[in-house]
This record gives C-alpha cells, sequence and structure tokens, in this order.
C-alpha cells in the first residue's frame, strides 16, 4: 500500500510550478504524488498540461459564486472527495478566507517570488530592484490568512544583478522556485519538516542541491 501523500495543486494560470511537482512526482521513491489540480479559472493552459500527465483536472471558477465561501465549500469538497493530505497553491491568484485556511491549517503550501518577510504581494521583482536589494529569491511556506505569511518551510537565494529588469530577475527567481517547491514538498510530505507553532522544525537536515537549497543554504 502506498504512503505517498496525495497532493491537490490549485492554480490560476500556466502552472509552471505545477509542472515542476508533476516531474518529481514521476520519481518512484518521491513522498508525494498528484491526485487532482484545481483552477479557479476555466481557460488556465496548466489544466490541459495535468490532463495530458494523466492527473484528473476540475475547473471552479470562482466568478460563478455569490461568495468566497460558497466558492470554497466546493474547493474544500473536491479536495476531499480526491483524497488530499496536502495542498500546494502554485500561482493560485484567490485570497482564502480564514474558515478554509484554518480547515487545512498546516495542510497547505504556498511559494512567493520573494525572501519572505521581504516584498509581500504583487509586483515584488520591479519593488526588490526599486529597493536596491543585492538579494533575492524565493520562499516556501505554509499557508495563513494574512497575505504571503506563515512559517517558512525552505528559501532559494538568487542575485539581482545591477543591469536587471523586473522580467531578467522574474525569469532568474522562477528558475530557483522551480527547484525549491520540490524540495520543501518532499521535506514535508516525509515528515522531515513539521510545524511547531509558527516556526518549522527538522526531523533532518535538507541538503542542498545545485541552484535549489536547503533553508539555511546560499546560492552563488
Amino acid at each position: 500500500m502506498s504512503t505517498r501523500k496525495r497532493i491537490g495543486v490549485l492554480i490560476s494560470g500556466r502552472g509552471s510550478n505545477m509542472s515542476s511537482l508533476i516531474e518529481a512526482c514521476i520519481i518512484p521513491e518521491y513522498p508525494a504524488e498528484i491526485t487532482i489540480v484545481i483552477s479557479n479559472d476555466p481557460s488556465a493552459p496548466g489544466l490541459d498540461i495535468a490532463a495530458q500527465s494523466g492527473i484528473t483536472t476540475r475547473s471552479i471558477d470562482h466568478k460563478q459564486y455569490p461568495s468566497r465561501e460558497a466558492f470554497e465549500a466546493d474547493l474544500d469538497a473536491a479536495l476531499k472527495e480526491a483524497g488530499v493530505d496536502l495542498i500546494c497553491n502554485a500561482g493560485f491568484m484567490r485570497l482564502l478566507t480564514n474558515g478554509f485556511v484554518e480547515g487545512w491549517r498546516d495542510r497547505q503550501l504556498n511559494i512567493h517570488p520573494s525572501l519572505l518577510p521581504a516584498f509581500k504581494g504583487l509586483h515584488t521583482h520591479e519593488r526588490a530592484i526599486e529597493a536596491g536589494v543585492r538579494i533575492s529569491g524565493c520562499t516556501v511556506h505554509y499557508v495563513r490568512t494574512q497575505m504571503d505569511a506563515g512559517p517558512i518551510i525552505a528559501q532559494a537565494a538568487v542575485p539581482v544583478l545591477p543591469d536587471d529588469s523586473a522580467d531578467d530577475l522574474a525569469a532568474r527567481v522562477l528558475e530557483a522556485e522551480h527547484k525549491l517547491y520540490p524540495l520543501a514538498l518532499e521535506m514535508v510530505a516525509s515528515g522531515k519538516a513539521t510545524v511547531e507553532g509558527e516556526r518549522v522544525v527538522f526531523n533532518e537536515k535538507p541538503k542542498a542541491h545545485g541552484a535549489y537549497i536547503a533553508p539555511w543554504f546560499d546560492v552563488n
């Protein structure tokens, strides 16, 4: 009997981070498998990508619901019907209510394109360049009701180069995201990373893997 954690991935668009998780889950020893991909946008290209990989997909159009709570009730039901153990937000562009977040507390992950708690929200790369930071990156964290908040699982750092445009930096960070998210999910799904209070503790020291990193390693 499989002991792999069953993952539900939430997307709103192309799902590039979803694709990196799909690739990781192909590995037999990986401790997770994606059982469903759900989008709040029926036209999201990521739905086709997931379907081509043989993964069950579902669109739940938030625009068809009178309230966030009504939308989230169907989202919650779809995840539970699929037997989901953990949720991975992968470019899911909806803020979730406290009721949904608490219902999946410590079982929902998100990836954000900055080194949290810096540059929460949108336009992270433009803001990083404007602020003159020398290092940016990405963060995988547990979801809390507050936007881009929650216990940090792993972070990857990338340089901000003098001539970078926002698009240049975004491409460099996205490459790191695609490597970091599978590492973070592996740590959570295997039980190597757990939550105590509002901090993540590690039962086994993670290893650095090239350009993507364990929580306390830097990237050159």
